[in-house]
């Protein structure tokens, strides 16, 4: 029962922070100006506050969880001194202290938003990336030493971080296809804007997800089907592989298909056909987290 919730409390921890980190970059790379007030093009303040609220929340819920793993403890009072234990001697606590930090500061930028949209999104998006970066201290590169644990950690945070950039772009898009009249020439050129980007997203992710393979199972695929973990691995690639035919579908047929649209005021089957893709990118990447929450707490199980 604890694995289940442990597991659920990672996948939700992983979404919420991309979602903080994404939506604020999103806001910085494809927004101009006063398009990044909250309510002109995305309502920043109330999905970024939510966020950084329900990510500070979850961490509490995370560190009890594992001190409740670890401890085997269930009473309260039983229970404070394991956690105190966890926060204030062990590397993962002093992660977790640094997410509640910038989780509580990025809550505050947020209500800058108003007067200053372009820092307020700034300092939401570095608060974002360091909360999201911590997540690495429960992964597998904290179960390295030396050198190879910093390399190992410095791949996870890029892999994180491309990451949260395309759920942060999904659901952003998602946002903007969702109003009744979507404003076609800020999607046109967001969408447009997004195709360098997502290129270096993917080349980023694909490279750092085969440097993290061979740190954790090593430069062999003999047997790894055997396992949980393999299994579970094939099938985030294979998942990884249907979400590059969606934003290949994107890039070549639909938003050309919506810049045509625009031309001829007929632009309903193209907002239509980029809202049903979105939604299903979207559902993927989602479910790509879970596993990713999975697969961090299993061993590859392999000689």
């Amino acid at each position: 029962m604890s694995d289940s919730i442990n597991i659920a409390l990672r996948f939700a921890l992983y979404l919420d922070l991309m979602l903080l980190f994404g939506l604020a970059a999103f806001g910085l790379y494809s927004l101009r100006g006063q398009e990044r007030v909250s309510g002109a093009q995305l309502p920043f303040v109330p999905l970024l506050g939510t966020t950084a609220m329900l990510g500070g929340l979850l961490s509490l819920a995370a560190m009890a969880c594992m001190a409740w793993a670890m401890s085997g403890v269930s009473d309260w009072a039983e229970l404070w001194p394991h956690i105190e234990m966890m926060v204030f001697e062990t590397d993962v606590g002093l992660s977790w202290t640094l997410r509640i930090a910038v989780l509580f500061l990025a809550g505050v930028a947020v209500t800058l938003n108003r007067r200053w949209p372009t820092a307020s999104l700034g300092l939401v998006m570095l608060g974002g990336a360091v909360a999201l970066a911590t997540l690495a201290w429960a992964g597998h590169g904290a179960m390295d030493e030396g050198t190879r644990r910093s390399w190992h950690f410095i791949t996870d945070f890029l892999h994180l971080w491309a990451a949260g950039v395309w759920v942060g772009a999904l659901a952003a898009f998602a946002l903007l296809l969702r109003q009744a009249k979507p404003q076609l020439p800020v999607l046109a050129r967001t969408l447009t804007g997004f195709e360098t980007a997502g290129a270096v997203i993917v080349a980023v992710i694909s490279v750092t997800g085969v440097v993290n393979y061979l740190f954790i199972v090593g430069p062999s695929v003999e047997g790894l089907l055997d396992s949980r973990y393999g299994q579970l691995l094939a099938l985030k690639l294979v998942l990884f592989a249907a979400m590059l035919v969606f934003a290949a579908l994107n890039r070549f047929h639909l938003s050309p298909l919506l810049e045509k649209a625009r031309q001829t005021g007929e632009h309903d089957v193209a907002v239509n056909a980029l809202r049903r893709s979105m939604v299903l990118e979207f559902s993927v990447a989602v479910i790509v987290l879970g596993l990713v929450a999975w697969l961090g707490t299993l061993s590859p199980e392999m000689e």
